[in-house]
């Protein structure tokens, strides 16, 4: 139709210049556009003049201006809609603006019309941000706001709560305060025997299958939350070093070595350093996480190494090199030793007055730390010059040690054995016999027969452990390898102590063969530990140990309890099948048929 009309407006501007053939059918579709208007105006005015001149001119005027606004008009397609927008030009004044003024209260106002369109769905700054105009926070700051720690934090209600109250949070900021402080109620006091319930292993260290951790398993913890009392066995790693190497610089026996005492000076200062570290990032953890210490504290087995800070100060007195320090005060003695009696009033009393805290039920190797503290204050306390206080201790470390001794011996306690990861604790078995002979020797002030007969313990342990070939290979290591040093440095020191009074080629060779495992036993474990916790960082695990409820899990159903039974049956059997001796073997298959066999009893009871 639009291209009639312009057919029709270029026909009567020029007649003469178009074809023939248009000609005719421009003709052809003027008299039926013609008509077809006309018909249309009659049926809208119902006038009987609608054929006149005037009613052609209005035709040909209305089919002008549509043409002009057809040429005028710009037509945009978008894509994610077929309409059509039009934007209208109206800056230049045309011949034919006067007749659209005139005609718009006829037809009304033609506006341009817009379609708004869907906004694409995607990732955009503005949709992350929060409705009250507040910038999105950090991930690894909402990291450390995680909630589910402050049960364990010293200070997290009032210094969050201030901190809310800053950001205009305080309606949830009080909430979540409320929810934490109810926690925190229901985690104080836990007793003893929830350790058992909800933990398992030798060393009290796994958490049941059907108990729940109080904290996320699924993440890793804070530094400080991670960081366990057992540090401390570093220092007393490399402190040890420090007196034997001390000890071959001054013995008479060693001479022919030609050891400096610059190496007992280094090894000292580096001790001191290690000791600073550990012991301030373990005091950050007492102000920051008191509950995570306080559970270590009452932990059955953890508890042992709280005498490890002050066996490595013990250590650090005795390594003191001469060209720091000649002599040391009598009073640091008494210092030193007074943490010791109040841990062993404490453990030793609970040892002996029984329930769930008696040595059968926790005894350990972990359990010869409290012993081997009352010989390393005795020998500092006999090489002071002191007598009598050198001898108590000496005595109340002798009665447990021998009472210990045979306890883990006869394995009275669970009737397991340890895993692989915890082999290195054995040899805390050659730590104590090994001291506790400089000890007397100091007291008695030679290494008479009472020396020799600790010393020649401590030696037969020592090599009982080493042919064992399994007890260095086949597990990750942790801090528990730690545990590998010190009993090996007391043994090499007894022996340099024992070459003294024996003075042959025998007790040289084992000298040198001795100190030399020592020393490379402990450079190794250095490096490997440097590496783990700053390279590797895996040397701190998530410590399962100390985030068990309060609360028991609630009772399941029969047929959980016997399944779990069954599995405790196999795990058992796989801990013997590792073994290399035949006799485990069959061991496990007897144990995991009685296991087997006693249910069957009982249902028919």
């Amino acid at each position: 139709m639009e291209t009639s009309e312009q057919i029709h407006i270029e026909k009567e501007a020029s007649p003469e210049g178009l074809p023939s053939l248009i000609r005719f059918i421009s003709s052809e579709m003027d008299h039926d556009f013609d008509s077809i208007v006309n018909d249309h105006i009659k049926n809208q005015t119902a006038a009987p003049e609608s054929h006149s001149p005037s009613s052609s001119i209005m035709v040909s005027e209305f089919a002008a201006e549509r043409e002009i606004d057809r040429i005028r008009a710009v037509s945009i397609s978008m894509p994610p809609s077929p309409k059509k927008v039009v934007f209208t030009d109206n800056t230049k004044d045309t011949p034919d603006s006067a007749f659209r003024s005139k005609d718009a209260g006829s037809n009304g106002n033609r506006k341009t019309r817009f379609y708004s369109q869907p906004m694409p769905t995607g990732t955009t700054a503005a949709s992350g941000a929060p409705a009250s105009g507040e910038l999105p926070r950090n991930p690894r700051i909402s990291k450390l706001k995680d909630k589910r720690y402050d049960s364990f934090k010293t200070f997290s209600g009032r210094f969050e709560r201030q901190l809310s109250n800053l950001r205009g949070n305080k309606n949830q900021e009080t909430e979540q305060e409320s929810n934490t402080q109810h926690s925190a109620e229901l985690e104080i006091n836990i007793p003893v025997d929830r350790y058992f319930d909800a933990l398992e292993g030798p060393e009290l260290d796994k958490l049941r299958a059907s108990e729940e951790s109080v904290l996320p398993d699924d993440k890793t913890w804070p530094f400080l939350l991670r960081f366990p009392i057992s540090s401390f066995g570093i220092i007393l790693g490399v402190s040890s070093q420090a007196i034997m190497w001390k000890a071959l610089a001054t013995s008479a026996t060693t001479k022919f070595l030609h050891i400096s005492l610059d190496v007992n000076l280094v090894l000292w200062y580096i001790s001191v350093a290690l000791m600073a570290i550990v012991s301030f990032t373990y005091a950050l953890k007492i102000i920051f996480y008191f509950e995570a210490v306080r559970r270590e504290y009452y932990h059955p087995i953890r508890v042992n190494f709280f005498f490890a800070p002050w066996i490595a100060l013990l250590f650090l007195a005795l390594g003191l090199p001469p060209s720091v320090y000649q002599n040391l005060p009598e009073a640091l003695w008494y210092v030193l030793m007074t943490p010791f009696l109040c841990l062993e009033l404490k453990i030793y009393g609970q040892w002996m007055s029984g329930g769930q805290r008696r040595l059968s039920k926790v005894a350990n190797p972990s359990n010869h730390l409290s012993v081997v503290g009352n010989f390393v204050g005795s020998l500092l306390g006999a090489t002071m010059g002191l007598k009598e206080g050198a001898i108590f201790f000496f005595a109340v470390g002798l009665a447990h040690y021998t009472v210990l001794f045979v306890t883990l011996y006869q394995r009275l306690p669970t009737n397991e054995t340890l895993p692989k990861d915890l082999h290195p604790v054995f040899f805390l078995f050659v730590a104590a016999p090994s001291v506790a002979s400089m000890a007397w020797a100091n007291i008695q002030g030679s290494f008479d027969f009472g020396a020799r007969i600790a010393y020649f313990i401590a030696l037969f342990l020592y090599f009982s452990l080493a042919v064992r070939i399994n007890f260095f290979r086949g597990f990750r290591f942790s801090l528990a390898w730690w545990a590998y040093t010190f009993p090996m440095t007391g043994a090499a020191i007894a022996t340099i102590r024992y070459s003294n009074v024996v003075n042959t080629v025998v007790t040289k060779i084992l000298v040198v063969i001795l100190c030399t495992l020592s020393t490379l036993t402990v450079t190794a474990l250095l490096v490997t530990t440097i590496i783990h916790a700053f390279v590797l960082r895996d040397l701190f695990p998530n410590d399962v140990s100390i985030a068990i409820s309060e609360r028991r899990p609630k009772t399941h159903r029969r047929w959980y309890r016997h399944r779990r039974a069954g599995s405790t049956d196999i795990d058992q059997f796989l801990k013997y099948a590792d073994s290399a001796e035949a006799k485990d073997i069959e061991a496990a298959f007897s144990s995991l048929e009685l296991t087997t066999s006693a249910p069957k009893e009982v249902s028919q009871d």
